[in-house]
């Protein structure tokens, strides 16, 4: 069977899943009668949840006798390392705009890798049902994006396709309206180059994917660059390295049989005899499998090129839970096992760093943004860890004539027009640097900034606010830049709770009109906890505890009935931006708490003079 293997890359919500849910039904990947779920290729649950794609996955269809593998991948910038190590499975990618947004940062991003790696791009602007929908406009700024990377004559006479999605349609042409998805498979048959590799040769495989079964254990998925593979058969797994010839005698040289051997078909994994170069397989056996490795024949070791991805900018601290609430909601709760979860997580995401520090009960890992680094942190609480994470740090690197740099992120923002002048006056003291505005109608106007990464902590939940929830806010790791200076940190104060006990409605009734809650009644606290946002700058400690005093005198002021404002929901992605450098959150599988790094106000007064004489003595 011939094979096309295509990626499909595109800025988030720009409809890649929704797509590939239309590409399967059509192509007849289910059953007449069978009930599918909307974005079936998003089966994590933090997928479903939050609505967007994390993790890269593999299916197939069937086209008039070509197989197409189709690998979806994340349109988030922070899960930009799930792209660039699948980019190395295909042949093709199909690059998905949005008619009416156009080109976005992600997209010049996944664009510039595909294009770098010499694959054969195809165009497809999508919504085109969109009422704001331009798609002659955004076809010229996809080509004049492919210019400005530098596509060869080949990448820029790539074909353009109107599709949507949602209805299922495609078509070549604007006046001539697609019903159906069939032009669009003709064009990556047509398009996308068959497979390269030769059958005859040594077998050889890169592991670009992971996976685990109950069953089986754990499972490589890669495409077979040379070679044909059989279940049964011997083969070599590499250490990663330099690509060449590897001695029998190296370290981490492991050898092997394949127990199982599988190709997807749909949504599933089809177990099979044998496949050839150019398919996309997975194969079971093997205990020490990593992404980068390579597979070979036992009688030709040569190692393939391993991969490289983006190095991530932003780190913060995973820390052993030690408040006073530790060890009563999570399963896994020492150092030892954290310090275990965090390195297998090192497996799988190839974007990841993890690094030890000091305190055995202390690691550093280093992500590619708040995002990349939150949902780790989310996956972890939902499997039972309990641990407390710091405030994100910037990761710094050192210039060629010893000066300190850090890294600066494109930033865009698509807002209505009365929003402009809030969004550029909080960007400000933030050291952003405007680079473009543009007004594409429809009372909206696009703001592109350069911006230090530590100036986007804590602006997101900041641009909501401003802009009523109507904005657009994406970044992407743009270059290390010469240090911007000291920037202003958190205006507001928080109240923390000055004991350990139950939150009583009365307390919380007196603080509310002095502060935003983060508690409400009958929760637990503890003394060093944070309870709410103050309305004015410094800390305060307060008595979330107290109750009302009982007596037989009956007046009005003693019988009010207590009106209490809805708590600030605290989720991870908001804490990691809120906190400042003195706190930690605590996060365990039930519940999210900020805190003080240090618990009792007699130590923090006492920092914070220690504090205060530096600053003064420097």
């Amino acid at each position: 069977m011939k094979i096309r293997n295509i990626a499909i890359i595109a800025h988030v919500d720009h409809g890649k899943t929704t797509l590939v849910d239309q590409m399967l039904r059509q192509a007849g990947a289910f059953r007449a009668n069978q009930h599918v779920e909307e974005r079936v290729m998003d089966s994590n649950p933090l997928e479903k949840e939050r609505g967007i794609t994390i993790l890269a996955k593999n299916t197939s269809v069937v086209w008039h006798g070509t197989k197409i593998n189709i690998v979806d991948t994340p349109g988030h910038a922070d899960f930009g390392g799930e792209v660039e190590r699948i980019l190395r499975m295909v042949d093709g990618v199909l690059i998905l705009v949005d008619a009416a947004e156009g080109p976005m940062p992600q997209t010049r991003f996944v664009t510039r890798k595909a294009l770098a790696l010499g694959l054969q791009p195809i165009v497809a602007i999508n919504k085109i049902d969109r009422q704001d929908a331009e798609p002659l406009r955004v076809h010229d700024e996809v080509l004049s994006l492919f210019m400005d990377l530098e596509a060869t004559e080949a990448q820029l006479n790539a074909p353009f396709l109107y599709t949507s999605s949602r209805a299922g349609t495609a078509t070549l042409e604007l006046d001539q309206p697609g019903t159906t998805l069939d032009s669009l498979f003709d064009t990556i048959v047509a398009t996308v180059p068959a497979p390269t590799g030769d059958p005859e040769k040594p077998f050889q495989m890169l592991v670009s994917t992971l996976d685990f079964s109950t069953f089986l254990g754990r499972i490589a998925i890669g495409r077979i660059e040379q070679g044909r593979l059989s279940a049964g058969d011997s083969v070599v797994l590499l250490p990663m390295g330099e690509a060449g010839m590897v001695p029998p005698e190296e370290m981490g040289v492991e050898r092997g049989r394949v127990t199982k051997l599988y190709t997807f078909d749909g949504l599933h994994r089809v177990e099979v005899k044998e496949a050839a170069a150019g398919d996309i397989v997975a194969l079971a056996g093997f205990e020490t499998l990593e992404i980068g490795k390579t597979f070979t024949s036992p009688d030709f070791p040569a190692r393939l090129a391993g991969i490289a991805v983006e190095e991530p900018t932003i780190s913060v601290d995973f820390i052993l839970n030690n408040s006073p609430f530790a060890g009563r909601e999570g399963k896994y709760v020492t150092s030892r096992q954290v310090r275990d979860r965090l390195y297998k997580e090192l497996e799988r995401n190839v974007a990841l760093r993890v690094e030890p520090t000091d305190s055995p009960d202390t690691h550093t890992v280093a992500g590619r943004g708040e995002l990349h680094l939150g949902i780790l942190m989310e996956t972890m609480r939902r499997e039972g860890y309990e641990f407390q994470v710091s405030r994100p740090k910037v990761i710094l690197r050192e210039g060629v004539d010893g000066e300190r740099l850090e890294p600066y992120e494109e930033l865009t923002i698509d807002v209505a027009e009365q929003y402009m002048g809030v969004v550029m006056e909080k960007l400000g003291p933030r050291r952003s640097e405007m680079i473009e505005m543009r007004n594409p109608g429809m009372g909206m106007v696009r703001l592109t900034f350069k911006i230090p990464a530590r100036g986007l902590f804590g602006y997101r939940s900041e641009f909501m606010t401003d802009t009523r929830g109507t904005g657009l806010i994406h970044h992407r790791f743009l270059e290390y830049g010469p240090w911007a200076g000291p920037l202003a940190g958190r205006k507001r104060g928080v109240m923390i709770a000055d004991r350990e006990g139950t939150v009583i409605a009365f307390a919380l009734g007196n603080l509310q009109e002095r502060a935003q809650m983060f508690v409400a009644p009958g929760e637990q606290v503890y003394e060093g906890m944070i309870v709410g946002e103050s309305a004015r700058a410094g800390d305060m400690d307060v008595n979330v505890s107290k109750e009302k005093k009982l007596s037989n005198m009956r007046t009005t002021n003693t019988d009010d009935h207590i009106l209490l404002e809805p708590p600030r929901p605290i989720t991870l992605e908001y804490g990691l931006e809120y906190i400042d450098e003195d706190e930690l959150i605590e996060v365990t599988p039930e519940n999210i708490r900020l805190r003080k790094r240090s618990l009792q106000a007699t130590e923090r007064k006492k920092f914070t003079r220690a504090a205060n004489r530096v600053a003064d003595a420097s």
